[in-house]
């Protein structure tokens, strides 16, 4: 029987509230901003919204409290049609939360409080063993304790899913996880926590691509600069894939819809540069709106804006 183009999203879910502000706060700044936006996120959450948005059938794997923001992020994920049989309900905890500022360039600081999801361990990733026999694609992200992540890697590449993992946010010991993953997302930020190479601009991001091969990813490293797109680096040697040319308003959600419309790609049979493509779309679509999951783009209009930059060898 072949497999369902199923894509089983692991990782955190909060409740996001974004201010816009006329610029980022320094240490003992107070910054007046616009009003408060109140909006579901977190970064496992996203991708998987992005992930289905983009044409995948998608199983979530995380853990929100039981309180009012707990059954918002559920009835969300309802009306995007992610499959929630594995989001548990944690008792005396509260759901997730993220405090974001946003520049009018779109550069933001995120501070993150994980609440129930510091709760998602590695038995409940095991528990949904059936979901990941089942999936083409698993992606995994590091709002989440260490060993759930390693459980969820694991288990991801002993079923046989292309498992896209995406370190962030930089904690230690996540290079340790490297040999588990078919490909990895890192930003700027992370690859430098990863590598010991300060990434700052294409050339950079070369030589941390080829580092993270090197240390154990199977098949393909991904570093995302932003604006200036992503550095790639496979067997066949690294590229450069331009950043779909758009004015950003808010870049919160660009790796999580690079993750989400890659898995999406990939679950329904795309080989990688063309997967790559939808990535890189999806990714530049978002940066146009305010807020994380609503910024999320639909496959039509992904599918309006490919194929996109070409990438080139460098």
């Amino acid at each position: 029987m072949p497999r369902a183009d199923l894509i089983v999203s692991v990782g955190a879910a909060n409740i996001d509230l974004v201010i816009e502000v006329p610029h980022l706060p320094v240490r003992g700044e107070t910054v007046t901003g616009r009003e408060l936006v109140i909006v579901p996120g977190g970064k496992g959450a996203n991708q998987a919204v992005a992930a289905c948005r983009a044409g995948g059938r998608v199983t979530f794997i995380g853990k929100v409290g039981r309180d009012d923001f707990g059954r918002q992020l559920l009835d969300t994920f309802r009306q995007a049609g992610v499959n929630c049989r594995y989001v548990g309900r944690q008792a005396g905890v509260r759901s997730g939360v993220a405090l974001i500022f946003v520049d009018p360039q779109g550069n933001n600081v995120i501070a993150y409080a994980p609440g129930a999801n510091a709760c998602l361990s590695p038995a409940d990733i095991g528990a949904a063993a059936a979901a990941f026999r089942r999936a083409r694609v698993a992606t995994v992200e590091l709002q989440i304790p260490l060993e759930t992540a390693r459980a969820a890697l694991r288990l991801g590449r002993e079923s046989g899913a292309t498992v896209v993992f995406d370190p962030a946010p930089a904690v230690a010991g996540a290079a340790d996880l490297l040999p588990l993953a078919d490909v990895v997302t890192p930003n700027e930020t992370e690859a430098t926590a990863l590598t010991g190479i300060p990434v700052a601009d294409i050339s950079t991001a070369r030589q941390a691509a080829r580092r993270l091969l090197k240390m154990g990813v199977r098949r393909a490293a991904v570093v995302t600069l932003g604006a200036l797109g992503s550095v790639v680096a496979t067997a066949d040697g690294e590229f450069h894939l331009p950043a779909l040319p758009v004015a950003a308003r808010d870049t919160t959600a660009a790796g999580d819809a690079y993750v989400g419309g890659l898995a999406a790609a990939l679950a329904a049979g795309a080989d990688f540069w063309a997967a790559l493509r939808v990535a890189n779309v999806a990714a530049g679509l978002s940066v146009t709106r305010l807020g994380a999951m609503n910024s999320l783009p639909a496959r039509a209009e992904v599918e309006a804006a490919l194929p996109g930059p070409e990438p080139i060898r460098l």
